[in-house]
């Protein structure tokens, strides 16, 4: 296990076998997200835009049309269940 310290000014040194591992230069960017027990790191990463002609129909839907009303149900469940699992 690899141990770190937090500096006065806040910033965390990643031990250089990790960095090397994952391929982590200086410079990389990282979301930092609240999780049980401590944190967790996630890098950036850039993804190239993306044209709707190259994604459309990537999400295989089957069944008949959503009214908004559904849709909005739908998404406040999945935010009330992400809550209740400590995301967001």
């Amino acid at each position: 296990m690899e141990t770190t310290m937090l500096s006065t000014k806040g910033q965390l040194i990643l031990p250089k076998t990790i960095r090397n591992k994952h391929g982590w230069d200086a410079g990389t960017r990282f979301v930092v997200e609240e999780a049980p027990g401590g944190v967790v790191l996630r890098p950036l990463t850039s993804a190239s835009p993306s044209r709707l002609e190259d994604v459309a129909g990537s999400a295989q839907y089957h069944g008949g049309p959503k009214s908004l009303r559904e849709m909005d149900r739908a998404i406040a469940r999945q935010v009330k269940e992400r809550h209740g699992r400590g995301r967001y």
